[in-house]
């Protein structure tokens, strides 16, 4: 399948999106570091319709997402990677994400993986640095939130709790006390706003952002259930 030259970046969302983001153009390798087999070229148009497909999971032979993920083209100079299967908080899929995410920051300097549900249903991050997990932190409301954690708070977090009038650093135990009750909302939303500080979030591409190669569809080594 050929990509039409004028094919451009456009904001990839659904109400669930999870995704891993590689500071790298080597979209074979990311592929090939991920363990995923037969890709298929597809538009940004096309990619966000499956993207939304598999986060509601309305796929007949893809029910629970996970078979497939989209891999995009070089765009900025960052490769994504966007599917449940990149679910960074699961407790199906955090330890395998977090591996995969040290294996490509091995490789590539930085990996980083996140979930934001759209309908206040929370935020994830992850970010992996040379091989070491610099920082995961999961806030959606699940009581295993807290049992996630890793690393020390990004700036980001660190900003946001300053503005807030908390401490800038604080225990998972914590969690559920008075005074965090206003960091856990605002963490709610806070995964694409870090995605576009570190990197290129799925929801803020433009088309006036540069592209090199074509997305493509590609299945997981997850078989379909």
């Amino acid at each position: 399948m050929e990509i039409a030259r004028d094919d451009q970046p456009r904001p990839l969302s659904t109400c669930w999106l999870y995704w891993i983001a590689v500071p790298t153009g080597d979209q074979a390798g990311v592929i090939a570091s991920l363990g995923l087999t037969r890709p298929v070229p597809v538009t940004f148009a096309e990619a966000e319709v499956v993207i939304d497909e598999d986060g509601h999971g309305e796929a007949e032979d893809n029910p629970d997402g996970m078979a497939r993920v989209y891999v995009s083209p070089e765009i900025e100079g960052w490769t994504l990677v966007i599917g449940p299967w990149c679910d960074p908080c699961s407790s199906d899929r955090s330890d395998e994400v977090l591996r995969l995410c040290v294996d490509l920051s091995s490789r590539y300097g930085v990996a980083q993986a996140y979930y934001f549900g759209t309908q206040n249903d929370g935020s994830a991050w992850l970010i992996a640095e040379h091989g070491v997990v610099m920082r995961r932190y999961c806030e959606t409301g699940e009581a295993e939130d807290g049992l996630l954690t890793l690393g020390q708070p990004l700036v980001q977090e660190q900003t946001e709790r300053e503005r807030i009038g908390l401490p800038l650093a604080w225990e998972a135990s914590e969690r559920n006390g008075e005074a965090e009750e206003e960091w856990k909302w605002r963490a709610f939303d806070m995964a694409p706003e870090i995605a576009s500080a570190l990197g290129v979030s799925p929801l803020a591409l433009t088309a006036a952002m540069r592209v090199r190669g074509v997305g493509v569809l590609a299945e997981t080594p997850v078989p379909v259930r």
